[in-house]
């Protein structure tokens, strides 16, 4: 297509008219060009296309390619089968989404406070947890004391207990003369994530009944949620955890049916619940994946179109956050935000930054609603009606994640259902087998995590905050991206209050700065990930120099470039062992291993095992 420009009055310049459209062939061989200079490639052409050297892998196997020239997908229409576009046919343009933060504490007057608050500034519903890990039942109507419950959604997450969270919110909003077609929210109901986050199966007569009495009683309100935040919090894959909040919204689909309900109805009365993460393509993709997925299955149990659109509730994914610069937090979920509302969820939690560290406090809570505000009120990101709808790469994405969410449905399905897949250990282990490799690609700083494995702040004081309450345990574990790598801050930073000294590993710099910096400063940064603080020698001209450095740290390693080291790096190994230095270390991987060096460190080596291992050798935790 050749592009134009406009002006009033008629058709612009073709501003494209001039040039030769360029083949795939030559954007490959400048491609090329760069890889070879890069060293990425060599002389001989690698196999296949060039641009696969470029190509990387999400978890679940899907090419990520430097280049999307077209697609087959027919993404259809914004609000119409098979929903990608989104479920509602005006998307956000009219109302934007709504703003649903969460609210745990569980004092009922500080949860007040913190309500009020969040209803003043912009948050459109609320998400309350009670019960174990939030606010106590019973104190429901002194949280939502001077909330107009006809004028709010109200989202209940109150795990087992939710059959007497739901009586009381109900006998709430009677007491306060609210209609019952006036009341807008979802009950909370969720026996497959009770069983996924305690290996307790759940209520489910409690639950077919909520939904019942919702159908007859509350037309606003929806019973179930079908959450796939337990599977992504266990370390799951995108597709794993639509696949697994698919398996959920069919079972209940059938608890349903087979209660009674007809399935226009028990469509009606599911909510789903998603992560949004900071890699913006992939939670876009996720959620237009979701829909397409939902419609299927509803379209093949016999649901009218209009009933086949998902509802979506997204929330910042908690894996992603850190306890470590927590500041960093704020731009994850702000990534995550933007995410959520370019793939089309009717509903986005964005979590404050200091959520893993314990109970957010009021500054990170007005930050997390006001990302939500800058959003939808200075971005304008709303007023565009599914705006990643025709990208090839996004379209090709989505496409490519919904297949492998729908095999996995599949084989869930076929071990007999979710409930059964819980029960069997069948979801534990293939979430466990997929954390595992993604906790290997952190540890080895291919995922990066900045402010914790990239780039930390050896100098940051911890953040307090109150502890927040114990959750529901006994099932699916709950994982964080940076726990290997804040266990290892926190021992450091133990080692430091014990003994008034940082651990430290001496660098031992060969040659001018110019030589050395960039590997030096390598080495600095995969220490400090580990709490590790360090030492240089500065420029030296002589393994003399080094060893006047040399303050008799046990740990050394040397820093320099390959033709130093050739000259340099095995005399300077072998003197400072002499001068009591019990491990040497080098930056870098050279073919041949000078003598006297124990260990490389190195892009790509296993920041978590050599950290380890140095905490062990300076004493670190002993």
């Amino acid at each position: 297509m050749v592009a134009h420009s406009t002006s009033s009055g008629g058709p612009g310049l073709a501003l494209a008219a001039e040039f030769d459209a360029p083949s795939r062939e030559q954007w490959q061989a400048q491609v090329a060009k760069v890889l070879r200079r890069s060293g990425l490639i060599g002389d001989e052409a690698p196999p296949g296309p060039v641009e696969d050297v470029l190509a990387s892998r999400t978890y679940d196997g899907i090419a990520v390619h430097p280049l999307y020239t077209g697609t087959e997908v027919e993404p259809g229409m914004p609000g119409l089968a098979p929903f990608l576009r989104g479920s509602r046919p005006q998307g956000g343009a009219v109302g934007g989404w709504d703003v649903r933060q969460r609210h745990a504490h569980p004092d009922a007057a500080e949860s007040n406070r913190e309500i009020l608050a969040d209803l003043y500034n912009g948050v459109s519903s609320l998400w309350l947890v009670l019960g174990t890990g939030g606010l106590a039942v019973d104190d429901l109507a002194d949280a939502l004391e001077g909330v107009h419950l006809d004028m709010i959604g109200v989202v209940l997450d109150a795990g087992e207990d939710f059959p007497a969270a739901a009586d009381t919110y109900l006998e709430l909003a009677r007491e306060q003369g609210v209609r019952p077609t006036a009341l807008l929210g979802t009950l909370g109901a969720d026996p497959l994530s009770q069983q996924a986050r305690t290996g307790r199966a759940g209520d489910r007569e409690a639950a077919v009944r909520l939904a019942l009495r919702c159908t007859a009683e509350f037309p606003g309100l929806r019973a179930l949620v079908a959450d796939g935040l337990p599977y992504h919090d266990a370390g799951g894959s995108d597709a794993q955890e639509l696949g697994c909040a698919l398996a959920a919204g069919t079972t209940y689909l059938r608890w349903l049916v087979d209660a009674g309900a007809d399935v226009d109805t028990a469509a009606g009365q599911l909510e789903f619940r998603y992560a949004a993460t900071a890699d913006q393509f992939l939670t876009i993709a996720k959620l237009r994946a979701a829909r397409r997925l939902w419609e299927q299955v509803t379209r093949t149990c016999g649901v009218a179109e209009p009933g086949r659109a998902q509802v979506q509730h997204a929330v910042t994914s908690e894996p992603m956050l850190t306890r470590r610069d927590p500041w960093v937090n704020m731009l994850r979920t702000t990534i995550a935000t933007f995410a959520a509302g370019t793939g089309g969820a009717q509903a986005v939690t964005t979590l404050p930054f200091d959520a893993a560290i314990g109970l957010p406090d009021s500054f990170a809570r007005r930050i997390a609603r006001n990302t939500q505000s800058l959003l939808l009120e200075e971005s304008h990101l709303a007023q565009v009606i599914d705006p990643a709808g025709g990208s090839w790469y996004v379209e090709s994405l989505t496409d490519e994640l919904a297949r492998a969410a729908w095999g996995w449905f599949q084989e869930i399905e076929a071990a007999g259902g979710l409930p059964a897949a819980l029960e069997s250990g069948l979801v534990a282990e293939r979430l466990a087998e997929t954390w595992q490799r993604r906790r290997d690609a952190v540890a080895h700083r291919t995922d990066a995590i900045t402010g914790v494995s990239e780039f930390p702040n050896l100098d940051e004081p911890p953040l307090q905050r109150a502890p927040a309450p114990e959750r529901p345990a006994g099932g699916l574990p709950r994982h964080r991206h940076a726990e290997d790598f804040e266990a290892l801050r926190d021992a450091a930073d133990e080692h430091l209050a014990a003994t008034g000294e940082r651990p430290t590993v001496f660098l031992a710099t060969l040659g001018p700065l110019a030589v050395y910096t960039a590997r030096e400063s390598f080495t600095r940064n995969l220490l400090a990930a580990g709490g590790v603080a360090a030492t240089d020698a500065g420029a030296t001209e002589s393994t003399e120099d080094v060893l006047a450095a040399y303050s008799g740290e046990p740990v050394v390693c040397l820093c320099s470039g390959d033709e130093i080291y050739a000259e340099r790096a095995a005399g300077t190994a072998r003197a400072l062992k002499r001068a009591g230095a019990q491990y040497v270390l080098l930056a870098g991987k050279p073919a041949e291993p000078p003598e006297g060096v124990d260990a490389f460190v190195h892009t790509g080596c296993d920041a978590r095992a050599v950290l380890t291992d140095v905490h062990r050798r300076l004493g670190v935790g002993q």
